[in-house]
């Protein structure tokens, strides 16, 4: 299966980075449906804001940040393997 420039290649198919970060907020949170993302692109780079529930914006960015840099971690790791950088902003 052939991907776009911003599609990952996952067991199930591919996704883009703006779903991948959709999906893992998704599995942190207590109100789901509140959650949206938008991403700005460009031709090296990436932007990808999170909206979270302000109730849930702790669990998002967790203890010390630790949370929110672990998805930052893999969202670069994706990132690099398309030759791109991305950054990860968390919006309450």
């Amino acid at each position: 299966m052939k991907t776009s420039p911003t599609e990952v290649q996952t067991e199930n198919g591919c996704c883009s980075m703006k779903e991948l970060v959709e999906i893992m907020a998704r599995s942190l949170v207590d109100q789901p449906e509140a959650i949206s993302v938008n991403e700005i692109g460009g031709a090296h780079s990436s932007i990808l804001e999170l909206k979270v529930a302000k109730e849930d914006i702790g669990k998002i960015i967790g203890k010390q940040g630790r949370t929110a840099d672990a998805m930052r971690t893999i969202l670069n790791a994706v990132a690099a393997k398309m030759n791109k950088r991305s950054v990860l902003e968390v919006i309450g």
